[in-house]
């Protein structure tokens, strides 16, 4: 792909989209649609990405003024390429990055530029899962108790001082990879085998209750929530997301709780910018927050955000708020959307059935398979284990759920185990 480096010294507002898209149809739809409103706007855009994954995700690279190959995982290297973009006669207003580990570069180039964005030392806090944890029960929200180990020897003695059952999970890391259930120190060797790398790692109690995330937006420097989702979660040992409902069924009392919350937990953690996913549990004992993020929630969250609050642009906000436009407050979620993962036993696909009834329903927003006859399913350890989604809109959320349930469970994967074919929903 060729790279567009020429320096554009035009008047009107200019977007710096850091780290682009990933090459995932859920990556990519997320930034064409950041790109969109933008474009909207008559608001210049520049992306940036590493150079294998520009090269990779041209389609969306081309939908940009500008693209350009820069490591966001060096946050002090994409704040002086931007610097020396400006000095050059680029103008930048608005700074946004739309992948996790674009954060600290997205929050690295708003300081160094003087544009609206989030504290670095803040962003760092809430992407180390510990710090972010200490910071929070500091503040007086519940926590539950978390050790950073080096070692099994470092988690056994975690064991022996608290009350299980409890979660191991990477210290810094993304869609339930090595999260795993731990009853007692016999399942250590296990939960330790799928943590994706030798760093340091973290073990915590268990939470029990509800799940939830909470969407929103900061405008004028303070947050606003969107919506609550209903998360579903795979049985344990591991926590793989297999549901979201938006919004979340819940009274009107313990979603005003969930909201106070969760805006009073992102002040005190001074997060000021963006994009806002949250995640929590609604225990017997009240709420407990769980992990912090300043962007947009996964899962296709996005298109049920854009179901369920007709002609909300979440983008479109960011960057009206950051170039002093006027901004109305969004209104609360009027329909109901939901996304169903598609999962199934290991083994061998064979063949995929009822699919098509699936992508010609009506209802269907968005419909996906990541697998094809041939390819080994594995056991569902983490999200890249899922097999698709599907993701409807419907008047309500309960009629959302169920349609996205019964699209989900019509498609049957049929597998070869053990020599034998046998089908699987």
């Amino acid at each position: 792909m060729l790279l567009r480096e020429s320096i554009r010294l035009d008047t009107g507002p200019g977007l710096l989209l850091t780290g682009g898209a990933s090459d995932i149809p859920l990556s990519l739809d997320v930034v064409g649609i950041a790109l969109a409103q933008a474009r909207a706007r008559a608001v210049r855009t520049h992306m940036t990405n590493q150079e294998p994954t520009l090269a990779a995700t041209g389609a969306v690279a081309e939908v940009a003024d500008e693209a350009s190959a820069v490591d966001f995982e060096d946050p002090a290297a994409s704040a002086a390429w931007a610097a020396r973009r400006v000095a050059a006669g680029e103008r930048f207003d608005v700074v946004l990055g739309v992948r996790e580990m674009a954060q600290l570069a997205t929050a690295e180039i708003a300081e160094a530029l003087g544009l609206p964005g989030n504290p670095p030392a803040a962003v760092r806090r809430v992407r180390t899962k510990d710090a972010c944890r200490a910071a929070l029960a500091a503040a007086g929200f519940a926590q539950p108790a978390v050790r950073l180990c080096r070692d099994a020897g470092d988690a056994e003695e975690f064991l022996r001082d608290t009350a299980g059952p409890w979660v191991v999970k990477p210290r810094d890391a993304m869609g339930s990879e090595g999260v795993s259930l731990v009853d007692g120190p016999a399942d250590l060797p296990r939960a330790l085998a799928v943590l994706p790398d030798g760093k340091p790692f973290l073990i915590e109690e268990f939470v029990s209750g509800p799940e939830f995330s909470v969407e929103g937006v900061f405008l004028g420097g303070s947050p606003t929530v969107l919506a609550v989702t209903a998360k579903e979660k795979a049985e344990p040992p591991f926590f793989v997301e297999v549901g979201h409902v938006l919004p979340a069924e819940i009274p009107i009392e313990a979603r005003a709780d969930i909201e106070r919350q969760v805006t009073a937990a992102l002040t005190a953690l001074d997060l000021r910018y963006g994009l806002f996913h949250v995640e929590l549990w609604q225990t017997p004992d009240g709420i407990v927050l769980g992990e912090v993020h300043v962007r947009n929630g996964g899962g296709w969250i996005h298109r049920l955000l854009a179901h369920a609050i007709p002609g909300l642009e979440m983008f479109g906000l960011v960057y009206d708020d950051a170039l002093g436009r006027p901004v109305d407050k969004p209104s609360a979620p009027v329909r109901g959307a939901a996304t169903r993962f598609l999962t199934a036993g290991p083994g061998r696909l064979v063949a995929v059935e009822g699919w098509d009834r699936v992508l010609a329903h009506p209802s269907v927003l968005h419909a996906e398979l990541t697998i094809a006859p041939g390819a080994v399913i594995r056991p569902l350890q983490s999200g890249g284990d899922r097999l698709g989604a599907v993701v409807v809109g419907a008047d309500t959320p309960a009629e959302a759920r169920t349609l996205a349930r019964e699209l989900a469970d019509s498609v049957r994967f049929v597998v070869e185990a053990e020599g034998e074919s046998q089908c699987a929903g």
